[in-house]
């Protein structure tokens, strides 16, 4: 049974390790206002305090409820949030593009999407130099993408796969869930639908299959109906890309 009490223990105490054996500070954390992000906030918090972790909200053609939810995570745990728009970056970016030719929304439909989390990681190292330099000790970017989406390839190259410290990477949604219960995350957040803030759509409809039966899978495939278990395995096995980077080697 899933002992969320001791995990998240574990994983305080893993982040503390680190830490000091590498001389770190603090954490620069991007608070979506969804159960993952909350969930490290709160392990950050009680790991390194909450005067050593930034949350960041990085609105770009956002839901203004999701502001909202990051503040009930940064509110309730007691660290600073600051809000980094990227809508004018985003439109600017849109306006270069648009000099290159004529597309139509389709042809952009995919680039558009990936866009905002290359943004949003690109705002996070910068954030974390520059709060580095300020208070003269470095902060790294935490990760807060969990198992079943790492599975199936749900995150964007050059987006958030990039991070510093990777602490739920290893937990699937329920078991993130769990952990949140534990660390008494707000209920807003740690229960709400899990989406992009990208699409407008949620996770699972834009994956067409559910957490639930990602994290069934990579226990025992069988389990799952088999309509399902092909559409995980294809979303698994065309995702590998996103893993490695095939490098030549001189012979």
């Amino acid at each position: 049974m899933f002992d969320a009490k001791k995990e998240c223990e574990n994983i305080i105490q893993f982040i503390r390790d680190y830490y000091e054996e590498n001389h770190l500070g603090g954490a620069i954390i991007g608070i979506s206002g969804g159960k993952d992000s909350g969930v490290v906030a709160a392990l950050f918090t009680k790991a390194l305090g909450k005067e050593n972790v930034i949350g960041v909200t990085l609105p770009c053609h956002s839901h203004s409820q999701d502001k909202m939810d990051a503040k009930l995570v940064s509110d309730f745990y007691g660290f600073p949030l600051y809000n980094f728009d990227l809508t004018n970056a985003f439109d600017a970016f849109d306006r270069e593009v648009a000099k290159l030719g004529t597309f139509t929304e389709e042809q952009k439909k995919n680039s558009t999407i990936n866009l905002k989390p290359r943004l949003r990681m690109a705002s996070l190292y910068y954030l974390a130099a520059l709060f580095s330099a300020v208070h003269h000790k470095p902060y790294l970017v935490a990760g807060t993408s969990n198992k079943c989406e790492l599975y199936v390839g749900y995150f964007t190259k050059g987006g958030d796969s990039v991070h510093d410290i990777s602490p739920i990477a290893d937990f699937t949604v329920d078991e993130v869930i769990a952990l949140g219960e534990y660390l008494e995350v707000p209920k807003e957040v740690l229960y709400k639908a899990p989406n992009d803030g990208l699409s407008n759509q949620t996770d699972e409809e834009k994956l067409g299959v559910s957490y639930k039966d990602i994290a069934t899978y990579m226990t025992d495939p069988m389990q799952v109906d088999e309509e399902v278990r092909n559409k995980i395995k294809k979303l698994h096995d065309n995702n590998q890309h996103k893993f490695t980077i095939p490098t030549y080697r001189k012979k």
